[in-house]
């Protein structure tokens, strides 16, 4: 046994018979680019033939079908036999250039057989273009033997395919594999189209040469890829659909996208060029600003001619940016449609003004507001009703809130109360108060009489037109004098029915508890002539008594509903601020399901805190209320923007003008009504040398935003009834904040007023002590003079301030160098007496004639 069958595994071969191998193996040493190299094992099986007796074997490989013979075949080379010395390695490399040499016959044999289909396809295109023609000649010559000749033609010539020999497929061989040995792996080749070649443009290629004679045939040595995948094609014998359906084999299947614009085309053509159809004309609704995109949208134009046309007017602009009505119009008209402009009721909600049918209309409860002036009893007279404390709950014993509650009586029917401060600062709580009322119960102590904010809350009881009901309380003290506050009500136009006129009043103590009886039945006799009724049947209208911002439930607003029932998961607007009910809760606490008219209830699940008295309306879904709330937050904006100043040059006049120093604040409150208290208030104290500058106010805690706000100004956070939380404080330690805080709106006031006076430092007052006479002036050394006095007024002293003045106009400020009489030194100088004076600053434009005055300046605290 030789090394090579050591190293060479024989596979297939059974040791036990005696037989040839027929799988004979090899290595092939395969080269590529870069210096790579790979060995391959090569096995190669050969054929066994079963032949006649005396039949010599020809060892062939079976890689690939034989293609079908040519007419002439020419005779296989025939292969070598095998020397009994030749090595295995010997007998695998002949094995492979035989079968290397028949495959390139085989090729060289198809692409023969190529040219000559080729060359008699186009032979055959020769001979019917000179048939043509002959019938072209013969029609006008010999018209009835046409249809004969026409006849005959096809008879007479045969078609091309009758005329090629068929080939004869060679007879297959049977191979017979190894059971040892895996099946082989069937490959078929990969069907390309194969490109058209243009026959026009080519030579008829000589048949009867030689192929290699040919300029345009490739060395058969080395066959491309693609001849080789045609080759396969070819001998593969299939099917495929573009034979089926008759095409040409060579041709590119052409696209479903191509077919259709094919058929597209073909369409157009039957029904003639498309008409050019007609713009449409577009209503286009146009608001108060909008962008070039959304304006091309509602147009249905492309943006960029939008851009391109506002660019010829002279505007050069993006499709983003914001554009207003006007030039929003003339784009329209320019591109042809209609404008409908926008105005305010299109989008903003109307109020329904129309009235209920009579049907629908039912009783409600009463609403009484509460009004009088400061610690006159109005919340202590409530509790009285109400049965409960809220008076001793509140901050320094006053009310600083809108408290609205509704109270059941002893028959089951109900009125609503609303409680309003008494203190000067809320003079809009009570106007509020007074215009969403039904009767109002003035509350004045009979031992006080009618104050200030007594007389306020007549008038605005007055300007709402709503009945009046007087309630004198404090009747228990020892100074009480009833008759007197009838007087005086007098002289308010205010005639209760003691004194013959229409305006019911009742004596109280809501200390004591008494005569509250007698004034809820002249509430229920007030109501019963009014005839309060409501429809609940519809969508909920109200009007926000107080807004909070609550730090676990958001936002939070005191609604008072009108008519309709308020129920969860209503959709409403409110002010510039929109939301859905998450939940209602009434005065003691608990969560309802729904609020009839009358009926105070506190809603949460809006989107900001809404300004107190703002109308509360529901809608019918959440996108027409984003819509209403964003419109008015627009129109807010536009209101502020408007009121400040329109270029540098005018808002440096204007301060310029005032002359003023500005004292910076910053208020947050607990609730919007004392925001709206203190900043009215705050805005009460200014003068004409100090104005207080409210840079921000706000519902809700301090925040590290705000303290970012006062510290970048200057300006100290008021806070009332909040306080900073943790980070805010640290940001103000930092930045040296101050952070003050208040419960009492009284004592807020009154610190800011001496901030602000503070911030102007103490005043000065002037006090002329004497006034002299100058009647001599004297040469005093080589630069200074002296003057001689005659004491007129007062008392002239050496350590005051003086000033010299000539025909009343001041020509020296300063001070007296030296004061003698005669020739002494003295302090003073009385009324009388003459004296001398020299002056600081070497003085010497004195004349005889001028007036000497002596002032001392006193230093005094400023009040606003």
């Amino acid at each position: 046994m030789s090394d090579t069958d050591n190293e060479k595994p024989k596979l297939g071969a059974r040791a036990p018979l005696g037989l040839k191998r027929t799988v004979e193996t090899g290595k092939v040493k395969q080269s590529f680019s870069h210096g790579r190299s790979n060995t391959v094992v090569v096995e190669v099986k050969r054929r066994r033939v079963l032949g006649k007796p005396g039949e010599a074997e020809a060892p062939k490989i079976d890689a690939e079908p034989p293609a079908p013979p040519a007419p002439a075949p020419k005779p296989a080379a025939p292969a070598r036999a095998a020397t009994p010395s030749e090595t295995p390695r010997e007998r695998q490399e002949r094995l492979l250039r035989d079968a290397e040499e028949q495959r390139m016959e085989a090729l060289e044999e198809a692409r023969r057989r190529e040219d000559r289909e080729r060359a008699e396809a186009l032979e055959e295109e020769h001979r019917r273009a000179e048939r043509n023609k002959r019938e072209a000649e013969a029609k006008p010559t010999a018209k009835p033997e046409a249809p004969v000749a026409a006849a005959e033609a096809p008879a007479a010539t045969p078609a091309p395919a009758a005329e090629a020999p068929t080939p004869t497929p060679a007879p297959r061989r049977e191979v017979q594999l190894d059971d040892s040995l895996p099946a082989p792996r069937r490959f078929t080749p990969v069907q390309r189209p194969e490109r058209p070649q243009p026959v026009a443009r080519r030579a008829e290629p000589d048949v009867s040469g030689p192929p290699s004679t040919s300029k345009r045939q490739e060395p058969a040595s080395k066959p491309t890829r693609e001849r080789k995948e045609r080759e396969d094609q070819r001998r593969s014998g299939k099917l495929t659909v573009n034979r089926a359906l008759g095409g040409d084999d060579g041709a590119r299947a052409r696209s479903l996208a191509a077919l259709k614009r094919a058929r597209e085309k073909e369409r157009r053509s039957h029904t003639g060029p498309r008409e050019a159809q007609a713009k449409q004309v577009r209503d286009v609704i146009v608001p108060e600003t909008i962008t070039v995109q959304e304006l091309a949208n509602r147009m249905a134009e492309k943006g960029a001619d939008l851009v391109k046309a506002l660019f010829k007017m002279g505007m050069a602009v993006t499709v983003n940016q914001t554009i207003d009505q006007d030039t929003a119009e003339l784009l329209i008209t320019e591109f042809g449609h209609n404008v409908k402009r926008v105005s305010e009721s299109d989008i903003d909600l109307s109020l329904d003004t129309a009235e209920d049918s009579p049907e629908a209309l039912e009783p409600r409860a009463p609403v009484v507001t509460i009004m009088g002036h400061v610690d006159h009893g109005k919340t202590s007279l409530l509790d009285a009703l109400r049965g409960t404390g809220v008076a001793s709950g509140e901050a320094g014993g006053i009310t600083q809130h809108i408290g609205a509650y509704q109270v059941t009586l002893k028959d089951k029917s109900k009125i609503t109360f609303l409680d309003t401060p008494g203190h000067e600062a809320f003079s809009e709580m009570r106007a509020r108060g007074a215009d969403v009322t039904d009767i109002v119960i003035l509350v004045v102590a009979a031992d006080d009489g009618l104050m200030p904010q007594t007389i306020e809350a007549i008038n605005h009881t007055k300007a709402a037109n709503v009945p009046m009901i007087v309630a004198i309380n404090k009747v228990d003290k020892e100074d009480a004098n009833p008759q007197r506050v009838r007087e005086r009500l007098l002289e308010h136009e205010v005639i209760v029915e003691e004194m013959s006129g229409d305006v019911q009043d009742v004596e109280v103590s809501a200390l004591k508890k008494t005569g509250l009886d007698e004034l809820v039945e002249k509430i229920q006799l007030q109501a019963e002539l009014l005839e309060l009724k409501a429809n609940p049947n519809r969508d909920a209208e109200g009007i926000v008594i107080e807004a909070k911002l609550d730090k676990g439930r958001g936002p939070v607003a005191t609604v008072l509903v009108n008519r309709g029932t308020l129920r969860v998961g209503d959709v409403f607007v409110v002010g510039a601020e929109s939301g859905k009910v998450r939940a209602l809760i009434d005065d003691k606490g608990r969560q309802v399901k729904e609020a009839g008219p009358s009926v105070p209830v506190e809603v949460l699940g809006l989107s900001g805190v809404p300004s107190a008295g703002d109308p509360l309306q529901v809608v019918e879904n959440e996108a027409r209320a984003r819509e209403v709330a964003e419109y008015r937050q627009s129109v807010l904006l536009q209101k502020r923007t408007a009121q400040a100043p329109a270029s540098l040059e005018s808002m440096f006049s204007a301060l310029k003008d005032k002359q003023a120093i500005e004292y910076p604040l910053v208020v947050k409150a607990d609730t919007q009504g004392s925001v709206e208290a203190i900043v009215s208030s705050i805005n009460k104290i200014s003068t004409d040398d100090i104005k207080a500058r409210v840079l921000h106010s706000g519902v809700g805690g301090i925040t590290e935003s705000d303290v970012t706000l006062a510290g970048a100004s200057g300006a100290p956070i008021i806070g009332f009834n909040v306080r900073a939380n943790a980070k805010a404080r640290e940001i103000a330690v930092r930045q040296g904040v101050a952070l003050k805080y208040y419960d009492i709106i009284y004592d807020l006031i009154d610190e800011i007023r001496a901030g602000m006076a503070g911030e102007l430092g103490p005043e000065a007052f002037e006090t002329v002590v004497g006034r002299a006479e100058i009647r001599e002036v004297f040469s005093a050394g080589k630069h200074g003079k002296a003057a001689g006095l005659l004491v007129t007024e007062g008392v002239i002293r050496k350590a005051l301030k003086a000033r010299i003045t000539r025909e009343d106009v001041i020509i020296y400020t300063g001070e007296i160098a030296s004061l003698r009489r005669f020739k002494d030194d003295v302090a003073e100088v009385r009324a009388g007496l003459e004296c001398g004076v020299t002056f600081t600053q070497n003085f010497t434009d004195i004349k005889p004639g001028d007036f000497l005055e002596t002032f001392e300046v006193e230093m005094r605290e400023r009040t606003l």
